[in-house]
């Protein structure tokens, strides 16, 4: 395993270009959330540092565990993946994999201990999904559940980020479960945004929402999915005391997100299936901004 493999290998299957600025305002939104919802000021920035330590190590856990999974249908339907042509080993993914593990216990315990008890709950569900809870063909055979089962890791991971904040205070806030939803419905915002593909890059084997759906219909549930989360967004804008930012600005950029997904299921070209994948993640990224800094940036005014 070579620098520039591992390079490149970053860059196809966890961007840290992306990735890094997604996880520091979903771990820090996270952290603010908790205080916010709770009147409770904002913790150091030992909780954020820990916060994101945990998040964006548990991400790529998550993108080692799928490379393991997956990797019999990579090699027969995606042989370009980085694994499948050589580029580097199931093995040296795996050890990376593994070498995160005590890191990332040790961002959490170097906080406050107790929050390993939860980051033990999100471990023990990645083992199921690595597993597919032990019925893998029976789920596969039921997108739907599949995606329920899967996108559950979200709030597991949430309440381990609020809990950065919440549990050296004693107790989370009494509508965290607002922001706990928000993050499951973003995550499936997430899941299905990134498998609406065009019909000339659908791959026999390989399963997408476009595919079992039709362009259409998924990109009316991802809409759905959207102005769900929008939904959540606002009612954690009440919680904080700052609905109007979740209203206005959060409506704007669902708009957007809607107007993409019409777009997408008129002319399901590749152009379109690239624009709604980015609008999916600006999405979650608005969302968590909007949550987490819109209460901070009103008391400054």
């Amino acid at each position: 395993m070579t620098p520039a493999a591992l390079w490149a290998y970053q860059k196809e299957r966890f961007p840290l270009a992306k990735t890094v600025p997604l996880l520091a305002i979903f771990s820090a939104a996270s952290i603010s959330v908790s205080a916010e919802m709770a009147g409770r000021p904002l913790p150091g920035w030992g909780a954020f540092a820990a916060g994101f330590t945990v998040a964006i190590l548990l991400f790529f856990q998550m993108r080692v565990c799928d490379e393991y999974k997956d990797l019999e249908d990579d090699k027969r339907y995606r042989p370009d993946r980085p694994i499948p042509r050589g580029l580097i080993s199931l093995k040296a993914v795996l050890t990376l994999g593994l070498v995160s593990l005590p890191i990332t216990a040790f961002a959490a315990w170097a906080w406050h201990p107790p929050v390993l008890w939860l980051l033990l709950l999100v471990w023990v569900w990645l083992a199921a999904m690595t597993a597919e809870f032990g019925v893998a063909e029976w789920l596969k055979a039921r997108p739907v559940l599949y995606l329920v089962s899967h996108m559950a890791i979200m709030p597991l991971i949430d309440l381990l980020l609020t809990a950065m904040e919440w549990l050296p205070a004693g107790t989370p806030a009494v509508w965290l479960g607002l922001f706990l939803a928000l993050s499951f419905v973003n995550g499936c915002v997430l899941e299905i945004g990134r498998k609406l593909w065009a019909p000339e890059n659908e791959i026999d084997g390989v399963d997408t929402y476009s595919g079992l759906w039709g362009p259409k219909k998924a990109a009316a549930i991802w809409a759905g999915c959207v102005v769900l989360s929008w939904g959540f967004l606002i009612g954690v804008g009440l919680a904080t005391g700052v609905v109007w930012g979740a209203l206005v600005l959060g409506g704007a950029a669902a708009m957007l997100c809607l107007r993409t997904a019409a777009a997408y299921a008129a002319a399901p070209t590749i152009a379109a299936q690239k624009r709604l994948d980015t609008f999916a993640g600006l999405w979650v990224f608005a969302c968590y901004a909007l949550a987490g800094f819109a209460p901070v940036i009103a008391r400054m005014f």
